[in-house]
């Protein structure tokens, strides 16, 4: 085996996923489940950053606590960092500057390029778990345009309480029929969306039920991650570069 060069502490572990402080449940698909991932991650906790400080008050005043948790994950091996929380969008720009690897806050970051996808007349809507903390500080870090269309959870049974609350216990399928009538309020006041975007890290479970429901293509936190991730590892494909078929 030739010489391979050193310099982390982890390896095969490329991504890093800021973590919030919470107890609340985390089932397949959320990204707080390490089972969700086709490969492996590295996670940090930063303590003391609740849901309802960063999504209903300002996470700005935790930034010193998410760079030194990112630093951490950087020096453990990771080659990206990412977070669990769409809102924090807000610090990508004063994160990126202080971590030297690529850095993914929030999966608002795809609107724009999601758009571009679209035919024209047609345009990107987003479900968030709160739509009345979601400000134009927030939009604008990611460069979401402040006219794209967005709902919120916050007027249903248990997502947004129970999230944002951290309970202890959680009834997904409550969350789920929360979901669709978000969905649904967004598809039918707008009649002009070619795709949905979760705002919400947890609303990854729910993604191929919107989709069902909508007919529209779903991007969430989750395929955000494993676009990241494909950069920092990609995948090999066996060739034999002498074979004809690739003259």
């Amino acid at each position: 085996m030739k010489s391979q060069r050193g310099g982390k502490t982890v390896y095969g572990a490329n991504v890093g996923i800021l973590m919030l402080e919470t107890r609340f449940p985390r089932i397949p698909g959320d990204m707080g489940n390490a089972l969700t991932w086709p490969f492996p991650v590295q996670y940090r906790v930063v303590r003391g950053a609740s849901p309802d400080l960063v999504v209903r008050s300002d996470a700005r005043p935790l930034l010193e606590k998410f760079i030194e948790a990112a630093r951490d994950l950087v020096a453990s091996g990771c080659d990206g960092i990412t977070t669990n929380c769409g809102f924090l969008s807000i610090l990508q720009d004063q994160l990126a500057a202080e971590i030297e690897v690529p850095l993914a806050t929030s999966s608002l970051m795809q609107v724009p390029m999601v758009q571009s996808t679209l035919p024209p007349g047609k345009r990107v809507g987003i479900l968030t778990i709160s739509r009345e903390t979601l400000t134009d500080d927030h939009l604008t870090a990611a460069n979401v345009p402040l006219n794209t269309p967005i709902v919120g959870t916050e007027n249903g049974r248990v997502l947004t309480r129970d999230i944002l609350g951290d309970a202890p216990e959680i009834d997904f399928a409550a969350c789920l029929e929360d979901m669709r009538d978000a969905a649904r309020e967004l598809v039918s006041t707008h009649g002009d969306l070619g795709a949905i975007v979760l705002e919400c890290t947890n609303m990854v479970p729910y993604a191929a039920d919107i989709r069902r429901l909508t007919g529209l293509p779903v991007y969430s936190i989750y395929n955000y991650v494993l676009w990241f991730q494909q950069s920092l590892a990609p995948a090999r494909f066996p060739v034999e570069l002498d074979d004809p078929r690739w003259g």
